[in-house]
């Protein structure tokens, strides 16, 4: 396993599958992949049974998390508790989030 990762490596990675996420690590604590919504485009996920923490590597946008909202930019940090209904909307710029589910997310995409 891995121990030393490099943002630009996990991008070029991801545009090769044609998913919105990429899982990179996995370990029974937490798990952790990169996360791509294109500008414009809608964020589908739903409420995860994990408690997850966002960070905003590139792109615009804003979040929604149960009543509260703001807007999201490079170097933001956004923890969702699990079982919150959350999504990105406003995508007006390619925005790409580091994601990781502690312990590991259950149910992976």
């Amino acid at each position: 396993m891995p121990h030393f990762y490099h943002i630009e490596g996990l991008g070029l990675q991801h545009a090769g599958q044609g998913k919105p996420y990429l899982e990179f690590l996995r370990v029974p604590a937490m798990s952790a992949g990169i996360y791509v919504l294109p500008k414009g485009s809608k964020d589908s996920q739903k409420p995860h049974d994990e408690d997850e923490i966002y960070y905003v590597i590139r792109g615009h946008a804003r979040m929604q998390i149960g009543d509260e909202s703001s807007e999201v930019r490079p170097g933001s940090l956004i923890f969702v508790e699990a079982g919150a209904k959350h999504r990105f909307y406003e995508i007006d710029e390619d925005l790409e989030v580091l994601v990781v589910f502690a312990p590991a997310e259950q149910a992976v995409s």
